[in-house]
């Protein structure tokens, strides 16, 4: 049996050490002490059942340096084939899966299957199959599953409390796919999910806080202080899109709320008012960026009012978290150089102080990285307390 069964770990500490070897080795327990702040006895105390469990392995052979009176230190790093992990995005329109090793590395190509019936039942039923049909070579070593969805989402207990894109609402998403998989399963935000990916193995190795945000269907925005992913009293940190930018005289967003980020920058919104602007009620976003690229000035506003939008949503998070820095995702942008400018100008007006300093990183990220962060996030629950 699987020791991750029993929770691999019990402690911050040994979570820290694990996430320092996936993230940074091959590397020795002296580095992984310094890069920690663990003592020794605490690395090695850590490390001690991972290595048992097969996790970890100490390096043959390579560079050796001294740890102690005379003993040799080893370089630790994680065994990617000790398990394999299925990753899923779930989306208005598709499902996107991949499987991937312990250093979330694919190994499997993603399948992409339409979702032609967002009801709970056909979906977790979509799910099921899509499982079965990726994880046939590694069905012995695969026991989890992540799911990540857009919208309010319980991670601890497994629930979709509010999915607007799916019309979804206190959904027990993982309790379903449990019985439906025999798998375990946890579910997640799909930007706090894409973060977890980001910060084990993208731009946010290393950093002590950094945030990001996605700009798309929806504006979302996850949060990593402290080297933790802050999900907040209410599981809702972070949550950029709904922040009034036009409060009293803004459109009306989903959420019920006035002159959101969202209700004027998502891909629906700018859609909308690109079609009043150009008179062509089946004007799609595709179209809305071919007219602002060709100089329509009515389109091009609506990409400018959507940039200064999301710029003043930054700079009010920034202001009050204080990153180190910001990626920028997502499908949104695409049409990034459409809006980048109001971005930038809104962002550095309203920031406070030495924060302007603040880098916005763009990274565009394809629809299978999602997926990938729905299996980083499985990986992750295995070192949970």
């Amino acid at each position: 049996m699987l020791l991750n069964r029993a929770k691999l770990l019990a402690s911050p500490a040994a979570n820290t050490v694990f996430t320092t070897v996936l993230t940074r080795g091959p590397v020795v327990r002296p580095e992984i002490a310094r890069i920690t702040g663990l003592s020794s006895a605490a690395v090695t105390k850590a490390v001690k059942p991972m290595i048992e469990a097969g996790y970890l392995e100490e390096l043959p052979q390579g560079p050796r340096t001294v740890e102690g009176a005379g003993r040799p230190a080893y370089p630790l790093t994680v065994r990617a084939d000790r398990e394999f992990f299925v990753g899923v995005k779930v989306t208005a329109d598709e499902l996107i899966g991949v499987v991937t090793d312990l250093r979330a590395q694919i190994v499997r190509t993603a399948h992409r299957v339409p979702v032609s019936d967002r009801s709970v039942a056909q979906v977790v039923r979509d799910i099921a199959v899509l499982v079965a049909e990726m994880t046939p070579a590694h069905a012995e070593r695969t026991h989890h599953i992540g799911l990540s969805v857009s919208g309010d989402v319980d991670r601890p207990g497994g629930v979709v409390r509010y999915s607007p894109f799916l019309g979804w609402r206190d959904v027990h998403l993982a309790e379903l796919v449990a019985t439906a998989t025999g798998l375990a399963v946890t579910v997640e935000n799909d930007v706090k999910a894409l973060t977890v990916a980001e910060q084990w193995f993208g731009q946010g190795v290393g950093a002590d806080s950094f945030a990001l945000a996605t700009v798309g269907v929806g504006i979302g925005c996850a949060l990593v202080v402290n080297g933790r992913l802050i999900a907040g009293g209410y599981g809702v940190a972070g949550e950029i899109g709904h922040i009034p930018v036009a409060a009293g005289e803004g459109p009306t967003c989903h959420c019920g709320a006035r002159g959101c980020v969202e209700a004027i920058a998502s891909e629906e919104a700018i859609v909308a008012r690109a079609r009043l602007a150009a008179g062509e009620p089946d004007l799609d976003m595709a179209g809305a960026i071919d007219r602002a690229h060709g100089g329509d000035a009515a389109v091009q506003a609506v990409f400018d009012d959507a940039g200064k939008a999301i710029g003043l949503g930054l700079a009010a998070m920034v202001n009050v978290v204080g990153p180190e820095r910001v990626v920028v995702s997502g499908e949104g942008v695409a049409a990034y150089d459409l809006f980048e400018e109001q971005i930038r100008a809104a962002f550095t007006t309203q920031v406070f102080g030495a924060a302007a300093r603040c880098p916005l990183v763009v990274r565009p990220l394809p629809w299978e990285e999602w997926a990938r962060g729905a299996a980083a996030v499985s990986i992750q629950s295995l070192f949970a307390a």
